[in-house]
C-alpha cells in the first residue's frame, strides 16, 4: 500500500516512480483530448454544427462544459445544461456556469459569420431557473443565412485562444493602446475596466492570492476540484474536462491511479495543497495588469452578456498577443469567501447596484497548451 504522503509529495513537488518498465507511461501523452481543437475546413458542413465545433472551445469554470445541444428543424438549436456538470460549492447559484453559456454562444456566433450566417438569441425562452439553473434552455438559436455578411475578424483567432495560468512577463507592461482595443468587448450590459496602476495592481494580486487560499483551505470547495483532477494521459482521454494534469509528474503519479491521486489531495492542509498556494501566489505576483467586467445588474441576461463579453475579450488579448487568466475566486458566492468578494468589489470600485462578474491577469505569456475538450458529438441530444 502506498503511504497517502507519497501521494501527496508528487503533486507539489517530486516523485521518485519510474522504473524501467514504466518510462513509456511517463513519457504518454493524451490521444484524443486535444483532437477538437484540430479542425479541417468545414464548408461542407452543417453551418450550425461547424459554428458548435468552435463553441466547445470556450473558456467555462473548471472546463465542466455543461451544454448540451438539440438541432431543431434546418436552421435552429436550443441550448440546456447538464445539470450534473454545475459547480454548487463554489458557484451557488450557477451565475459563472451561466457566464460559461455566454462564452459558448458568442464564439457560435463568430463562427458562424464565417459562413454567412447570423445567429439570432432567445435567451431562456422558457424563463429562467432561481437560483439555480434547471432543465429549461438557456438559449435557443436561430441562423439566418445574410448576404454580404463580412466574417468576423475573430474568428480565425479561436483555436489560437487559451486561459493562460502561467507567470506573465513583468518587464513588458502592457501598452495603453492595447487596452483600449479591449475595450471593445464591452457591451451594452457590460462595462469593462482595468489597471495597470502599481499600487491597484499590487492589492488585486493580493486579493486573488487571498482568494485562492481561501478555497483551497475550505474543505468542500477544495474538494469541488478534487473531484473533477484528470491524473495523466489515460484519465484525461477518458474524462476530457476538469482540471487537467499533465506532464511526466503525472504520468508517474497516475500510475498510482487517479482515485488514489484525488483522494491524497483533498486535505486543505496537506503539502499538495501547500504546494498549489505557493505556485499561484507566484502566478499572481508575476501580473503587470488586471482587467474585469462589471454587469450593470446581476439578472440571467447579465450573466450571458458577460460571457459574451469574456470570450471576445479573450479573442482581442489573442489578437494583441496577450495572455489572460481569470482570477474569479472572490467573486464567488459562499459564505467563507463573502469578505474577499466585498474586498474585490471595492478595489474594482463596483457601484451598489452593480455586479463584478469577471476578474482576469492580463500580459505577455509563453505559449500555453489546450485544455481538453469532449468531441461535438457527445453533446449533442439526438431526437
Amino acid at each position: 500500500m502506498v503511504h497517502r504522503r507519497t501521494i501527496i509529495l508528487g503533486i507539489g513537488g517530486a516523485l521518485t516512480l519510474v522504473g524501467a518498465g514504466t518510462a513509456w507511461r511517463v513519457m504518454n501523452t493524451p490521444r484524443t483530448a486535444y483532437a477538437p481543437w484540430q479542425m479541417t475546413p468545414g464548408t461542407d458542413l452543417d453551418p450550425r454544427l461547424d459554428a458548435f465545433r468552435h463553441a466547445i472551445l470556450a473558456p467555462n469554470p473548471h472546463n465542466m462544459q455543461p451544454w448540451l445541444i438539440r438541432l431543431i428543424g434546418t436552421d435552429q438549436a436550443e441550448l440546456t445544461c447538464d445539470l450534473t456538470r454545475r459547480l454548487p460549492q463554489t458557484d451557488p447559484f450557477d451565475r459563472q456556469i451561466v457566464i460559461g453559456f455566454g462564452c459558448f454562444i458568442e464564439l457560435a456566433a463568430i463562427a458562424a459569420s464565417r459562413r454567412g450566417m447570423r445567429m439570432e438569441v432567445e435567451a431562456f425562452p422558457d424563463g429562467t431557473g432561481e437560483p439555480r439553473l434547471d432543465a429549461r434552455p438557456v438559449a435557443r438559436l436561430r441562423f439566418v443565412a445574410q448576404p454580404g455578411l463580412v466574417a468576423d475578424p475573430l474568428a480565425a483567432l479561436i483555436r489560437d485562444r487559451r486561459s493562460a495560468k502561467v507567470p506573465f512577463d513583468l518587464a513588458r507592461p502592457v501598452p495603453a493602446e492595447s487596452l483600449v482595443t479591449l475595450g471593445g468587448a464591452a457591451s451594452d450590459l457590460i462595462r469593462l475596466d482595468s489597471t495597470r496602476n502599481e499600487t491597484e495592481v499590487r492589492a488585486l494580486r493580493a486579493l486573488a492570492t487571498a482568494a485562492f487560499e481561501r478555497e483551497a483551505r475550505t474543505p468542500r470547495t477544495l474538494g469541488e476540484s478534487i473531484d473533477v483532477l484528470r491524473v495523466g494521459s489515460r484519465d484525461i482521454d477518458a474524462n476530457p474536462d476538469g482540471i487537467a494534469l499533465t506532464g511526466p509528474l503525472f504520468e508517474a503519479l497516475s500510475l498510482l491511479g487517479a482515485d488514489r491521486v484525488r483522494e491524497g489531495a483533498r486535505d486543505p492542509q496537506a503539502s499538495s495543497t501547500n504546494n498549489q498556494i505557493e505556485k499561484y501566489r507566484q502566478l499572481f505576483a508575476a501580473t503587470p495588469s488586471f482587467v474585469w467586467l462589471t454587469g450593470r445588474g446581476n439578472s440571467r441576461s447579465h450573466q450571458l452578456a458577460t460571457g459574451r463579453s469574456y470570450a471576445r475579450l479573450n479573442l482581442l488579448a489573442t489578437q494583441r498577443g496577450l495572455g489572460l487568466h481569470p482570477v474569479s475566486q472572490a467573486l464567488q458566492e459562499y459564505p467563507e469567501m463573502a469578505s474577499l468578494f466585498a474586498e474585490a468589489r471595492r478595489l474594482c470600485r463596483v457601484e451598489a447596484d452593480e455586479t463584478l462578474q469577471m476578474l482576469a491577469r492580463l500580459g505577455y505569456a509563453t505559449s500555453v497548451a489546450p485544455a481538453p475538450r469532449w468531441p461535438l458529438e457527445a453533446k449533442l441530444i439526438r431526437a
